[in-house]
Order: C-alpha cells, then sequence, then structure tokens
C-alpha cells in the first residue's frame, strides 16, 4: 500500500517531481505579475459576484469556516480572523507555518480583510480555524490525516470545513474519511473539496472531493465557462470562480496569479459562510440546498458532469431572497434534488457507487473540456487502507508557456478580459 506526502498546488511554478516508494509527489506554484499594487483590484470575481451589495447584507460574521490545508501564516488581511488551530498528523512539526502558503492562500479567499493591500475575502467577517494537514510518511495515511481533519474541524465547531487539496485512488482507501464526512454531515458542518486540475490530464477521479456528502466543486473563469483544466465527473455538485485569481507569491512576496479547484471551493466556502450568517438558523441542508438552487444552471442535463448544479451565485438569496431552504433534515445532495434526468449508475442508492464513479472517469474525455453552452452557467437574474499517497496539487490551470530553469518549472498563463 502505497503513503505519500499531502502536496498542494499554487500556479505557475512546479518544482521538481520525485517517485519516491512508488509515489508521484507533485508540487506547483504561481505566475509572478510585475507591479507591487494592491490585490482588491485584480480581483475580477468580486465585481462579478457583486460582493459590494452582498457585503452591505452579510459579511459571514458568527461563522466558523476550518482551512484543512497547508498551515497558515501571518499577513495583514488575516489579522483578527484566525482562530488558535492544530496539526493532525502523527509527527506534528510543532508549528503552524505555512512552507508551501497554500493554506495561507486558501484562507485569505474566504476571509481575507484586504487589510494592507491585501487580498479582499468573500466573507470577511467569518473566522478561520487553520487544520494543518501535511503528511509524513511513514507515520501517516492520506485517509488518517484526512479523517482526523474533519473530526478535529467539527468538534472546534467550523459549520464550513475547506478542503483545497485532493489526491487520488480508490474510494475504499478513504473509508475513514468517508467515516468522518458522515459525521460533520450528522453534526450539522458542510464540507467542500477541489475536484482536481486533471480535466485535460487523464482527468482522475479525486477525493475526498469523490466521496458521497461531499461538495465537490470546479473551477470556471470570467466568462463563467468551466475552466479547460477543471477535473470533471458525477463528483461535480457546484462551480466557482477559480481562473485569474491574484493571491501572495512563494515566501508571501509580490502579487502572483493564480488558478484551480483550489481557489474555486475557497470562494464556494465563502459563499456559503455569508449565506449561513444572514440565516444562521438554517442547518448544513438548507444552506447547501439554496446554494443549489440559486446557481447558475448549467444547459443541459443537471447536474452537469463539468459545474454539477451550477456557478454559485450567493446575491440571489442575499439580495434577492430567492432559493427554499426546504427540509431541514435531508441532504439534497444526496437525494439528488434539482436533477433534471434519471442518473442510471445511481440506481436505488441516494449516492453514487464507487463503480458507477470509476465508470464516469474512465468514460470522460480528457483531451479538451467543453466551450460551448454545455460547459457554462446562465448569467440569469477505507477500513485501515491507506489512500494512493498522491496527495495532488487542485491549485494550477493548465500553461501556455512553461520554461525549466534550475530544476524549477516556471508556467505562465495568458489573462483572459471580462
Amino acid at each position: 500500500m502505497l503513503r505519500g506526502h499531502l502536496h498542494f498546488r499554487q500556479r505557475g511554478v512546479r518544482r521538481a517531481a520525485a517517485v519516491l516508494g512508488g509515489t508521484l509527489l507533485m508540487m506547483s506554484g504561481v505566475a509572478p505579475e510585475a507591479g507591487a499594487d494592491d490585490f482588491r483590484s485584480h480581483q475580477w470575481y468580486l465585481d462579478s459576484l457583486r460582493m459590494p451589495e452582498i457585503w452591505k447584507v452579510s459579511k459571514g460574521r458568527g461563522v466558523t469556516v476550518a482551512v484543512l490545508d497547508s498551515g497558515i501564516s501571518e499577513v495583514p488581511e488575516l489579522r483578527g480572523r484566525v482562530l488558535p488551530g492544530k496539526e493532525v498528523s502523527n509527527a506534528p512539526t510543532g508549528s503552524m507555518r505555512d512552507k508551501d502558503n497554500h493554506g495561507t492562500n486558501m484562507a485569505a479567499l474566504i476571509a481575507g480583510t484586504g487589510a494592507g493591500g491585501g487580498i479582499q475575502g468573500i466573507a470577511p467577517e467569518a473566522k478561520i480555524l487553520p487544520v494543518k494537514a501535511v503528511t509524513h510518511p511513514p507515520e501517516d495515511s492520506v485517509d488518517g490525516v484526512v479523517s482526523r481533519g474533519i473530526r478535529y474541524a467539527v468538534s472546534r465547531g467550523a459549520k464550513i470545513i475547506n478542503i483545497s487539496l485532493g489526491a487520488e485512488g480508490e474510494e475504499f482507501y478513504y473509508r475513514k474519511t468517508q467515516k468522518a464526512v458522515n459525521e460533520a454531515l450528522a453534526k450539522g458542518s458542510l464540507v467542500f473539496a477541489s475536484v482536481g486540475n486533471g480535466g485535460k490530464k487523464g482527468n482522475p477521479v479525486v477525493y475526498p472531493a469523490a466521496l458521497p456528502g461531499v461538495v465537490g466543486v470546479s473551477a470556471v473563469d470570467r466568462s463563467l465557462k468551466v475552466a479547460s483544466y477543471s477535473g470533471n465527473g458525477e463528483q461535480v455538485a457546484l462551480a466557482a470562480p477559480g481562473d485569474d485569481i491574484p493571491w501572495r507569491c512563494p515566501e508571501l512576496t509580490g502579487r502572483c496569479n493564480s488558478g484551480g479547484t483550489s481557489q474555486a471551493t475557497a470562494i464556494a466556502s465563502g459563499s456559503a459562510a455569508l449565506i449561513w450568517a444572514k440565516h444562521p438558523n438554517w442547518t448544513n441542508h438548507q444552506v447547501l440546498r439554496v446554494m443549489m438552487q440559486t446557481a447558475g444552471t448549467p444547459d443541459g442535463i443537471v447536474p452537469s458532469r463539468y459545474i454539477g448544479y451550477g456557478n454559485v451565485r450567493p446575491r440571489l438569496p442575499l439580495l434577492e431572497g430567492k432559493g427554499n431552504p426546504g427540509p431541514p433534515d435531508v441532504n439534497p445532495l444526496l437525494a439528488r434534488e434539482g436533477a433534471t434526468e434519471p442518473n442510471p449508475s445511481v440506481g436505488a442508492s441516494p449516492s453514487p457507487s464507487a463503480e458507477a464513479k470509476e465508470k464516469a472517469s474512465k468514460s470522460a474525455k480528457p483531451a479538451e473540456a467543453p466551450s460551448g453552452d454545455k460547459a457554462e452557467a446562465k448569467s440569469g437574474s477505507g477500513g485501515d487502507g491507506e489512500g494512493s499517497g498522491l496527495w495532488i496539487g487542485v491549485g494550477a490551470g493548465a500553461a501556455t508557456l512553461a520554461a525549466v530553469v534550475g530544476g524549477v518549472l516556471f508556467v505562465r498563463r495568458r489573462g483572459r478580459a471580462l
């Protein structure tokens, strides 16, 4: 069985990959941009989502979002927003410092205040609970670390658990994680996870996003079309902006351009925090139901394998009062509420089977994501089994220019205009 590190993609710089004990470890970074101007002016999605208007109604106050990631370092925009956290590996380092800078950026995208010209988060009054989830072979398996992280987050009152990470493998490798997800849902939390950036590279099924009950999130670009690199399949529940997202460069210096389902997941989590803060008496199922109902509906079959029930649109429930919270004790995702066509792979079960997910993954066409309407959101009103060991990064997109310099692969992408 395989063990491995949890690694995190940022975007643009890929550190040298290595095969260790049969496990491929990959990391990538970001594409630096010229200038040291503020982040806010480059966060196009805030205006697209109409955040300035939404913040007059809700800023996420009273909601704790657990960021199960690489730790969180101190940056100006997160001062006063981060709660005491914990590393959940079997061999903790004793420090929550974020060496990869991935978790720091995720936290800022969710709850950054923009202080000091830093990142403006979606829910700037939400609290962040850092849960450092880095494996240390041979002590740790991915399944063990993630399941412990989810349970810790729930025990500390996190309503939302953001997992902008993923690992390949088979569903039975993640039995502990599935049990932890079930417990989190039963105790009233929501779990969001990235579906991965392998849409053009074999489209692997990524966990925990593909586990029943987890809200798998894909990435869309400025035009609200699915990003070409975004993973696709039955595991996709919602989509959110994830392309051309500015964040802090490695070593927390300067502004870099990023893209991936990591970022999309953080934005989806932040959107949930806004809705929950406005409606604190709603259950996790009601918050999710309203998010699904008000998402930008995909053309064709719902849920779409590319954007699920659609692109998140928090303005509809928060500014226009749209969405019916419905029954408090029925999970709308497992019940496939809003689906427009029966899914033959689901059968009598309320959630896809491992066999169905594997079949869906193999039938995907990873060479190119669709560019037409079917990929676009309408703009409108295991036991003790161990994971594959590969924590694949879920924060980087496809590259248009790459060069290897001193053993480091620098990857850049051209930006898109609105």
